[in-house]
């Protein structure tokens, strides 16, 4: 997990059907830290948030085929139930809902040490990559985490 890139999976475990795991480690030290929270590092709530919808993410780009680009629409009824810190592994499942009409619907969680940690419902819009840039970019992310 690389933080300050917004790289947050570090690794495919599984992929079947609708559903893919995927694991990350969060780093032991990251200025987000430093002010969330001085002398009590936990990781961000909105960071956990992004880390679903990566791995969410990472599902659609691969059930299509790397052909078009998932860009989180909406958040729903996310729940955190506990709190992870620095150096904690984490297991993130997701799962497909929904596939239409230029739209796909995943349900995510995050799990550490077999406890749950946050869940939610993710909307994604469907769309051709903005830029060739960012479809190289995915293809190569995409291969170094074991998709392609």
């Amino acid at each position: 997990m690389r933080l300050e890139y917004f790289q947050m999976i570090d690794r495919v475990a599984a992929r079947e059907g609708d559903a893919i795991i995927v694991e990350s480690r969060i780093p032991d030290a990251s200025p987000v830290f430093e002010g969330h929270f001085p002398g009590h590092p936990l990781m961000p709530g909105v960071l956990l948030v992004e880390t679903m919808a990566q791995a969410s993410g990472w599902l659609l780009l691969d059930l299509m085929g790397f052909a078009r680009m998932p860009f989180l629409m909406a958040v729903k009824e996310a729940k955190f139930r506990s709190f992870i810190g620095p150096g904690t592994l984490v297991r993130v499942h997701a799962k497909r809902l929904h596939d239409g009409s230029g739209f796909a619907v995943t349900e995510a969680r995050i799990e550490a040490d077999g406890k749950r940690i946050t869940d939610a419902e993710l909307t994604f819009r469907i769309m051709d990559y903005p830029a060739p840039e960012l479809a190289d970019a995915m293809r190569g992310r995409g291969r170094e985490l074991g998709l392609l």
